[in-house]
């Protein structure tokens, strides 16, 4: 058992109620999943205030979801904790949680791998999405407030400005923050969790398309008829919009496969 000074590792996590401050001993079985500490004391939390797990998670789901590490590529825990200036312990840790979203390959006794996604798989997340998307909008038409459609009308705003400046790494963020806010508009937890569970896999089939104009041209239709509260163009207008998207994928699929 440590002694009673052993170092603690404390770390404070927003709430919705507040900020909540939690404290660990160095060498209890929580090290690495709220905090990182060894027995100089707390070492996994970066400047900023942000996890160093929950960082390289975010930077490696980036890589995957903008194509910037391609399907079928290698993620080597010693090259990408030289490459983020970390340790090994949050690259695994990163590596674990992109296994779990399913992007990411774990191969026993060798590399994790990007998930190579199949025909198959963008037509059973299109069927999977166009019902749950269908909702999240008709449900944030019926349930937005002034402040929700105002944060739904920044990202479209977003998006068309980048798109504009053809800075295409831009227009695909906002594209997906779109989505993300209808989501949260929608107010339905069920929801919410539904599509938690394979949002990044969404993000990565469907995200990366090329019409940066015409993405957020259809956006702009879809702001507007959320803002009217016309649940009935939405029934018909979101599975057309999903089904561009899930072209650009087959499109894309092909072409990868073709390159190779």
């Amino acid at each position: 058992m440590p002694a009673a000074s052993a170092p603690l590792c404390q770390v404070s996590r927003p709430t919705r109620h507040g900020t909540v401050t939690y404290a660990f001993r160095w060498d209890t079985k929580l090290v690495g999943r709220i905090g990182e500490c060894d027995n100089s004391g707390m070492v996994g939390v970066g400047t900023t205030g942000e996890l160093e797990s929950v960082r390289v998670t975010r930077i490696l789901r980036d890589d995957i979801v903008l194509g910037r590490r391609a399907p079928g590529s290698r993620l080597i825990e010693r090259d990408i904790a030289a490459e983020l200036n970390v340790s090994r312990l949050p690259v695994r840790e990163a590596i674990r949680t992109l296994v779990g979203e399913g992007v990411v390959v774990a191969r026993p006794r060798s590399w994790a791998v990007v998930r190579e996604f199949t025909h198959d798989d963008i037509r059973d997340f299109g069927e999977v999405r166009e019902a749950i998307e269908t909702l999240i909008f008709v449900f944030a038409a019926e349930r937005h407030t002034d402040e929700g459609i105002a944060r739904l009308r920044a990202a479209y705003e977003r998006e068309f400005a980048a798109a504009s400046a053809d800075e295409v790494e831009a227009a695909r963020i906002a594209a997906g923050e779109f989505h993300e806010i209808a989501a949260e508009l929608a107010g339905n937890e069920m929801l919410g969790e539904l599509i938690a569970v394979f949002v990044t896999r969404l993000r990565w089939l469907f995200g990366q398309h090329d019409d940066l104009l015409g993405m957020a041209e259809e956006h702009r239709l879809i702001l507007d008829a959320v803002a009217a509260r016309d649940t009935d163009t939405l029934r018909w207008m979101i599975p057309r919009h999903l089904a561009s998207g899930q072209e650009a994928a087959e499109r894309r699929l092909s072409d990868q496969a073709y390159s190779i």
